[in-house]
């Protein structure tokens, strides 16, 4: 076997050219502790918000951005948006990193139909109060008179699964009634002009038209659904979750010492969430009553992600998704 012998370096290499590279060198073990080699490729996390929920008082507050700004990550709001749908589509669009704490459903009805997305961790507060509801003179007052009547409902989420339960918990044919198809800025006023009949909701906008509309529950999650369904959910692309672990992970963290300061302080968190959204002192102090709490749930938390696979199928099988999806496929690696 004939070895090969490396040069030398030629006499010429200048003392100028050896610092060089010895910068070089040092530059690069410099940057094994960095953030970008400890699991990021920027300091800075572009967050989505809307006019309730965690994600507001969070903006609002300040707190979950000191959290960050301690790990040398600087946050940027951008909102808000209406409800999950639009966050998803801002994620896979590469103007925002992360949605903003929203339902399960439209994020997995966005996955099947090809966005690059995985979930990053996953909430449930409760008490949960997502109601289907009718006003007062409208003569519904039960899910049995909904047929041949319009629910208004968002596509593939919430407002849309609810209803899909209820009709079968009650054993009414849906093809007996008229999905209306709004999201919520357009869907309150179509219920309170009489366009629609009812409307599937949650929080706030279902209490504030409870209120306004003198409106009345037909259906309550909490209450009336068999087993949870939905859930609140974080997503970002694959790209930025493979090339940013330990940042995925303090926002994580972040978030949930949120949760557990709201959990905590819910009357303070309500007058916080109030002053921005701007609704009534009755609807905060109806859900300063109910002193809502908030858990999270790791994607690596097998028992979690069979239930969500569970609720998955379940959603499958009644055509609210449009065909199956393996959750654990879909799931941050971190």
């Amino acid at each position: 076997m004939t070895e090969t012998i490396s040069p030398r370096p030629p006499a010429s290499l200048s003392r100028r050219r050896l610092l060089r590279a010895a910068a070089g060198l040092g530059a690069a073990a410099l940057g094994a502790g960095s953030g970008a080699a400890a699991g990021r490729t920027t300091d800075k996390v572009r967050l989505t918000w809307g006019l309730s929920g965690l994600n507001l008082i969070a903006k609002e507050r300040g707190g979950l951005e000191k959290a960050l700004a301690a790990d040398g990550i600087k946050v940027e709001w951008l909102g808000p948006f209406p409800n999950h749908a639009p966050t998803l589509q801002a994620v896979t669009g590469g103007s925002a990193d992360f949605s903003f704490g929203g339902s399960t459903t439209p994020a997995l009805a966005a996955i099947i139909a090809g966005s690059p997305l995985v979930f990053t961790q996953f909430v449930v507060y409760e008490p949960r109060t997502t109601a289907i509801i009718a006003r007062d003179d409208s003569g519904i007052n039960r899910i049995e008179d909904l047929a041949g009547k319009s629910v208004a409902v968002n596509r593939s989420g919430l407002g849309e699964f609810l209803l899909v339960a209820a009709l079968e918990k009650h054993k009414i044919d849906r093809s007996a009634v008229k999905f209306v198809y709004l999201n919520p800025p357009d869907a309150a006023p179509a219920l309170a002009s009489g366009k629609v009949d009812a409307w599937s909701m949650w929080s706030p906008g279902v209490d504030i038209a409870r209120l306004e509309y003198k409106a009345h529950d037909l259906f309550l999650e909490e209450r009336d659904l068999d087993f949870q369904i939905d859930y609140t959910s974080y997503l970002t692309t694959r790209k930025f979750a493979t090339e940013n672990p330990d940042l995925v992970k303090a926002v994580n963290a972040a978030f949930r010492a949120e949760g557990q300061w709201i959990s905590d302080n819910g009357k303070d968190a309500e007058y916080i969430a109030q002053k921005a959204a701007k609704y009534s002192d009755a609807v905060r102090d109806r859900f300063i009553a109910l002193k809502r709490s908030y858990r999270y749930f790791a994607v690596d938390d097998s028992t979690f992600v069979i239930d969500l696979q569970r609720a998955a199928d379940w959603l499958v099988a009644r055509k609210v998704l449009p065909e199956p999806v393996k959750i654990t496929d879909h799931l941050a690696r971190l």
